[in-house]
């Protein structure tokens, strides 16, 4: 009889420490549950945020280096290339060579690259008269910087680009002059 109470005491220590581990792991269990769910709600919430940005953007109105208003439609379900420049920005006008380049080899159907010239109309206009880009020119302004800042460029600086995917998510961006190896490393970054 003496000794049958020691192994009572192990086992209800036993049972308590049993009971304790079973309470921590349901406790992870729900935790984990509801991260995961938090996380996929977020996700789905920045899906259609990005989707309305997008629709937002295409929205416009944007005008070419003419002033006449571009259909944006032919825009939707593309990736975006969109390059932020000004006439006056050294750099800018250093990667247009570049980015001109990369342009030709894009498939039009899949791709487009957009340069939105954060500059006034007349700038751009005879910019555009002694060199010749094969690429859409927008014309910005203001209105192009502040889309500049939604979409990444909090400082407002250029050159900026910045690529959407047909989803409207940013899938790469570079403040500064950029490189053809960046460039067309962005363009491979799916995510």
């Amino acid at each position: 009889m003496i000794e049958e109470l020691p192994q009572k005491k192990a086992l209800k220590k036993e049972s308590s420490l049993l009971i304790m581990l079973s309470i921590i792991g349901l406790a992870s269990l729900i935790i984990g549950l509801g991260a995961s769910y938090y996380m996929q709600s977020n996700q789905a919430k920045q899906q259609a945020n990005d989707q309305i940005v997008l629709q937002e953007f295409l929205k416009g109105p944007w005008n070419d280096q003419n002033a006449k208003e571009i259909d944006t439609t032919k825009w939707q379900g593309k990736t975006l290339v969109i390059n932020f420049w000004g006439s006056w920005c050294p750099p800018c006008v250093e990667e247009m060579p570049m980015l001109a380049e990369v342009s030709q080899t894009l498939n039009p159907q899949e791709t487009l690259l957009i340069g939105l010239g954060i500059d006034s109309p007349s700038n751009i206009r005879d910019f555009l008269a002694k060199t010749p880009i094969p690429y859409q020119i927008v014309l910005g302004g203001l209105y192009g910087s502040n889309w500049g800042k939604r979409l990444g460029n909090e400082q407002g600086a250029l050159p900026y680009t910045v690529i959407l995917s047909p989803e409207g998510q940013v899938t790469f961006s570079k403040l500064g002059k950029i490189t053809k190896d960046e460039l067309t490393s962005g363009l491979l970054i799916k995510k």
